[in-house]
């Protein structure tokens, strides 16, 4: 990967704001801390960063590390895996995030879990095991194609293998939780 300065900085930028807001947006809502009209405003605000990103995307092809620095790829990474409403984008986003990744443009482990999310919301089993729902009893792998070869998959994508990656879940959406206040689906990613 390069560390030269990005392309367009501008986009970078943008990327990174849209990202960090959809993230702190999330985080409420995980915790139930929003109303019906905030709640509102975040389903706009996500289709509008989708509708921004699909304009990149159209105009650059992928937003590569070259394009906006690694920063901004990962924003860019993280607008389309949270682009749930639109799984069709999601899907055309994880094709052109591949291409990105055999051009040494980005990061394989973006692809995967981009992968598998395009892959459980159009009704598939993913492949890496990189998609969860919390539930308040507890943590589950999203529905997975050939669990017995799952590590080996994973550690093609530069994954750790799933029961580091579960623990690491577990630690970062269960300690200091009450059970009243987990939510009852809600889709995440494992490490």
């Amino acid at each position: 990967m390069t560390t030269a300065a990005p392309q367009h900085p501008d986009l970078a930028r943008e990327l990174i704001a849209r990202a960090q807001a959809s993230a702190v947006h999330r985080a409420k809502r995980v915790r139930n801390q929003l109303d019906a009209v905030q709640l509102g405003q975040g389903r706009h605000a996500e289709h509008a960063d989708t509708k921004f990103l699909r304009r990149i995307l159209g105009e650059h092809d992928w937003p590569g590390h070259r394009l906006v620095g690694p920063a901004g790829a990962r924003a860019a990474w993280s607008i389309a895996l949270h682009s749930d409403h639109e799984p069709d984008f999601q899907r055309a986003a994880a094709f052109l995030l591949q291409r990105a990744v055999k051009a040494g443009d980005a990061l394989i482990q973006h692809w995967a879990h981009l992968h598998d999310r395009a892959l459980i919301n159009s009704g598939h089993d993913q492949e890496y095991g990189t998609q969860l729902l919390l539930r308040a009893d507890g943590i589950e792998l999203c529905p997975l194609r050939a669990p017995e070869s799952l590590d080996e998959r994973r550690t093609s994508v530069e994954l750790p293998p799933i029961a580091v990656a579960l623990e690491t879940v577990r630690r970062r959406y269960t300690p200091n939780r009450r059970t009243e206040d987990a939510p009852t689906v809600v889709l995440a990613r494992a490490a």
